[in-house]
């Protein structure tokens, strides 16, 4: 026996471990690792199980079934999808609402958010005031907010519209006769609009997130790109959007989840636009006003089960937002290189 051999076997008290023992020693500690992992995994995992999975699958369940809370479900088949696709008078019109804000509204609050804190980066004195100024309505709770909006844009006594006639009167003196005097929220052809000014009104909770990434653009870019002689559209096609692709990602699958689930706005502003005070026990009556406009998905799912007891029936109707969900977001996610595989190794 060697010298060093001698002194490794005194030092470890028997024979000194050969390469295959150190390996296995190796494979317990990679073993270890893995199973603290796993319990540190297992708050999650049984909260995706309990608050996730299991719903999911007894809202597939529930779909094929007669069920109203209170009592025992009844397997029904396929009537409650048949209902859903040919017989439901309403589905259409809040389901074609609701793309409506799907399409419309989110790129519009990208696109507003982008814009206003582009400006705020530029801006010079008082930066701190005109961030706080933006962001500050997006503090303010969705039904005060819708409340206060419908008031000023009354189309009556609302001070914008008020506004609108004296321009249109001053260009009357002038020769131009302009009749500026929208209906808001009580003209079909309005309503929508108007919820998507409110919710670009609104935008300083994307806007911050925004300010953050555009902040965090490297300016070496901006300053090659000048000695190029690239212009601001150039700048903005070629380094800021690649340089926020993932906050644009972010903000686009945010505002798909909130626009497919759009409930409290619509819901207060048609009843607010009718006179009245609460969305409570005249919710059923109100909703949808002015003739079915601002009907949104969430809403017509809500009065099927809660209004009407047709938990079946809802329940397939929060498959068909969750599929639809599904399907937009890994659409976008297929889109975006950024989280793909390659770009990810």
């Amino acid at each position: 026996m060697s010298v060093e051999t001698h002194s490794q076997t005194a030092r470890w008290g028997r024979k000194a471990p050969t390469p295959s023992d150190a390996g296995f020693f190796d494979r317990l500690t990679r073993r270890h690792k893995s199973l603290i992992a796993w319990v540190f995994l297992t708050p999650m995992l049984l909260g995706i199980c309990v608050f996730f999975i299991y719903p999911l699958i007894m809202l597939v369940y529930y779909s094929f079934t007669s069920f109203n809370i209170l009592g025992t479900p009844k397997f029904i088949g396929l009537t409650n999808w048949k209902y859903l696709f040919t017989s439901d008078p309403n589905v259409k019109r809040a389901a074609l609402n609701t793309l409506w804000i799907v399409v419309i509204m989110v790129p519009v609050r990208i696109i507003a958010a982008m814009f206003v804190a582009s400006v705020l980066t530029r801006a010079r004195r008082a930066s701190g005031v005109f961030r706080t100024l933006f962001y500050l309505p997006a503090l303010i709770p969705p039904v005060a907010s819708t409340i206060s909006f419908v008031y000023v844009l009354n189309p009556s006594t609302g001070p914008v519209n008020a506004a609108l006639d004296a321009i249109s009167r001053g260009l009357g003196h002038i020769g131009i006769h302009v009749t500026m005097h929208p209906g808001w929220f009580t003209n079909p052809s309005w309503s929508k609009p108007s919820l998507v000014a409110l919710g670009v009104w609104a935008v300083g909770d994307i806007m911050v997130i925004f300010l953050a990434s555009l902040l965090d653009v490297p300016t070496e870019q901006y300053e090659a790109a000048e000695l190029d002689g690239a212009g601001s559209f150039a700048q903005l096609r070629h380094i800021t959007i690649p340089n926020m692709r993932a906050v644009i990602l972010f903000s686009a699958v945010t505002g798909i989840i909130g626009a497919l689930q759009y409930f409290a706005e619509p819901a207060v502003a048609s009843a607010v636009a009718q006179n009245k005070a609460t969305v409570g026990g005249g919710m059923s009556d109100t909703l949808g006003f002015p003739n079915q406009s601002t009907l949104m998905y969430g809403q017509w799912l809500y009065q099927e089960a809660f209004k009407y007891g047709k938990m079946g029936y809802s329940s397939a109707l929060a498959l068909i937002m969750f599929f639809v969900a599904a399907i937009i977001i890994f659409l976008l996610l297929r889109r975006f290189s950024e989280f793909s595989p390659e770009a990810a190794s």
